[in-house]
This record gives structure tokens, sequence and C-alpha cells, in this order.
């Protein structure tokens, strides 16, 4: 099991080499992510977009991008359809989202004609190195998913194993977090954390470990867990954070980043390949390992 993003580097170097298209490439730090992990031996990439554009770009910030590496589209809707039909057509293993707004990537991943929907829920699974624990921790869904209601939320929850699966972790043990560790009807969440746990013990929800409704505190800590008395294989354990929703997955990623200085990385998942979906924000770190995390999940995919 891989239990730091550093190792998740060196398995995907270890892994080969993934072809992987940029949609809407013109910009300096995409360019600058895509280029060191070339360096590092991970992805081939195709660049699609403005061709002009971008060797401007790559020549003012000593980029080594080759002209034959570029499929020249400077409309940006149609270069992200250019980059979805790579996938379809096998030439490419996964995408990256480029100088773009994550709504025209995902129109052309998800448009019929692709035929690259895999999962009936597109979400987003973010990988968090936190100091002082021996793993990595998913949290899902902090960037995509709204409101999930109990059946979405299933579909997210088997999204996030399968990354978690990409990275050695057989079984997964999956928190589903809520505010208290005991069902309330007045808190609708802890209802689907608890029926999430009971569909995962009836064999619905399998290649994992569900318990909830959990908090965070005893998710992640074995003595925060025995304090309040709670017991079972993922009180202290927890792998895999599933969020109730958006707005609780957005402030526990940004927390984390930002006053706990955690390492991450993220993919979206639910297509037939992983989508790699940094923010300008993130650090040129955090794109590496991105790529690399999305390498390690198109290679099992192909595998599978």
């Amino acid at each position: 099991m891989l239990r730091t993003l550093e190792e998740v580097l060196a398995a995907a170097k270890r892994t080969g080499v993934c072809t992987m298209a940029v949609a809407v490439a013109q910009d300096e730090d995409v360019l600058a992510a895509v280029y060191k992990a070339v360096e590092a031996g991970i992805v081939k990439p195709i660049l699609v977009g403005d061709k002009a554009e971008i060797l401007k770009i790559a020549g003012k910030a000593g980029i080594p991008v080759t002209e034959e590496s570029i499929l020249d589209e400077t409309d940006k809707a149609e270069a992200c359809q250019k980059a979805a039909l790579l996938i379809k057509e096998g030439k490419a293993d996964l995408v990256m989202k480029g100088f773009v707004d994550t709504s025209v990537v995902m129109k052309a991943i998800l448009n019929k004609e692709n035929d690259l929907k895999k999962n009936s829920q597109i979400s987003h699974v973010l990988a968090l190195e936190v100091a002082g624990f021996d793993r990595l921790f998913y949290v899902t869904d902090s960037a995509m998913n709204i409101a999930p209601t109990l059946e979405q939320k299933v579909a997210i929850l088997e999204n996030a194993v399968e990354v978690a699966h990409a990275l050695g972790n057989a079984e997964p043990k999956v928190a589903a977090l809520c505010a208290v560790e005991k069902a309330n009807p007045k808190m609708p969440c802890t209802l689907d954390a608890a029926e999430l746990k009971e569909r995962n013990q009836r064999g619905e929800i399998t290649g994992c470990v569900v318990d909830g409704p959990l908090a965070l505190d005893n998710a992640v800590s074995v003595h925060a867990a025995e304090h309040k008395g709670i017991s079972g294989p993922v009180a202290g354990h927890a792998d895999i954070l599933l969020v109730p929703d958006i707005e609780a997955g957005n402030m526990l990623n940004k927390a984390m980043e930002y006053f706990g200085h955690a390492k991450k990385a993220g993919v979206m998942m639910g297509a037939k390949i992983p989508i790699v979906l940094t923010s300008r924000a993130s650090s040129a770190e955090s794109k590496m390992y991105s790529i690399a995390m999305g390498v390690l999940v198109a290679s099992k995919t192909k595998e599978s």
C-alpha cells in the first residue's frame, strides 16, 4: 500500500509511460507540470490547444515543447472535444485539464457520442498526505457534487475505492463523515451514513469496509475513538473520508492544505479514464503528484 505521495510518484515511474492528452494546453503552469512529468518518465503528452500560443509560452519559460507534441486547435471547446476523442480512439490514456473551465472539459468527456462515462456519477478524489499519519487519506467529494443523494454517495464512494485500489490499498476503510456518531432524523447525512454501512455489510458495496456516521476525530484518531467508546475496524483507522456535501469537503481540503500543510493530489473519476484536474493555486509539486496519481489509475484501468 502506498503511504506517501512520493511513493505514488515512484510507483508511477515503475509503471511506465502513459500518453496524456492536455486539453487547452496554453498555460505556463500546466506546461511546466506536464514537462516535469515528462522528465520523470511517466507521461508522453499530446498538447491540444493553440499551437502558436503554446510555443510562445514554452519559449519564454524555457519549457522544451516540440511542435510534434501539439495538436493545433484555437477554440477551447473544440480542444476539449479533440482531447476526449483521443481517449475514445485509444490514442491517450488519461486527460489533464489545462487553461479552461472544468465544465467545458467535463462536457466533452460526458458527450454521449464519445462514450467515456463509466460510473453513474463523476466525482473528485483528493489524496492527502498529512504529517503524523502512516497512510494517505482520500477525501471525496470536495470539488464536483454539491449535495449528493444517497445513491450518488454510493457512486462517489465506488470512485474513491477504485483510486485506493490503484494505489495499493486492497480494502480501504471508509468513514461516512457527519458531525455526530449516531443516526438522527434531523440530520439527513447521518441516515445516509448508516445506510451506506448497512449496504456494505449486506455485500451491496464491496471492495472496502464502511462505517458511519462517524465524526472526523474518531474516524482518524484511535485515541478519540477509544475516548468516545467507538469501536470497529474503521474507527481511528479510516482511509477514505466520505464527506456529506461539497462545503464540508472543500473546507476540509483547504484547511488541510493551508492550516495542516498537507501535501495533496487529485483526480476526477467516473469516466473510463482519470481526469487530472488541478487548481491554478496548486503547487508544482501537487500538480506532479496529481499526474502521477492519474497515471497509476489509468494503468490499473488498462490492466482490467
